[in-house]
């Protein structure tokens, strides 16, 4: 079973090749999901790796969290579920008047 990490405190530089190669010493790489601002399309400095298991998941959180990549010194911890979201709303917030 997939276990989804949370890797923080990036620097900007920080590549999708760069996080395949530094967690695939641990195990499979499943995905890879670095965050951008939607509007400048610029990177936030974080993101979300699945590894395919719960070991391999576990070693590269021992080994890499606190280790420094790219200048910066990256935060790697178990992901927390997504919140759920009011799906009600799609479009642009009106004013209540």
């Amino acid at each position: 079973m997939t276990q989804k990490l949370y890797v923080g405190n990036l620097s900007y530089n920080t590549t999708e090749d760069t996080l395949r190669t530094l967690f695939g010493e641990f195990g499979e790489v499943q995905s890879i999901n670095l965050i951008t601002d939607r509007d400048s399309g610029r990177p936030k400095g974080f993101g979300f790796i699945e590894m395919d298991s719960e070991d391999a998941a576990q070693k590269a959180i021992t080994a890499l969290n606190g280790k420094m990549v790219d200048n910066r010194e990256i935060k790697v911890d178990r992901a927390k579920p997504q919140p759920e979201r009011d799906r009600r709303s799609s479009g642009p917030r009106r004013p209540r008047w």
